[in-house]
């Protein structure tokens, strides 16, 4: 039973990275179409927060990850399971990637130029996608 209850907890956490991950780079795009200084200061606090935020639901994901994982060694020999944590690497990396976002836009000057930010903002969606058909599925 206690696997079932480390399960819902590593969903709920992945949930709540998720909110962040999909809400922060549209923070971006808010950021840097502000062209007063209240705004651009308020949207730097904001991508702040929700970032602490939602590193502590990655790091929660990640531990209760972990700890199914301690519960059911036998997932690693799932093909699924593999192609699955490369996928979340490269979510880790995402993540880091919206770190050196916040800071850089705490410097730039407004641009209505935001078409790199948008397509940015889609990424989480992809990997939402695999991640999840992958654990639900298990097609390998």
């Amino acid at each position: 039973a206690y696997y079932l209850w480390l399960k819902g907890l590593h969903l709920v956490f992945m949930v709540t990275w998720f909110a962040g991950l999909f809400y922060l780079p549209r923070l971006f795009i808010y950021h840097r179409m502000a062209s007063d200084t209240s705004s651009r200061e308020r949207f730097s606090v904001m991508e702040t927060r929700l970032f602490v935020i939602m590193t502590i639901g990655a790091i929660l994901t990640g531990l209760f990850g972990f700890a199914l994982l301690l519960a059911n060694p036998a997932l690693w020999q799932f093909g699924w399971f593999s192609t699955k944590l490369v996928l979340l690497f490269g979510l880790v990396l995402f993540h880091i990637r919206c770190w050196s976002w916040i800071q850089r836009l705490r410097t730039e000057a407004p641009s209505d130029d935001t078409k790199g930010l948008r397509w940015f903002n889609e990424i989480p969606t992809f990997f939402l996608i695999a991640i999840i058909l992958l654990a639900v599925v298990k097609p390998f």
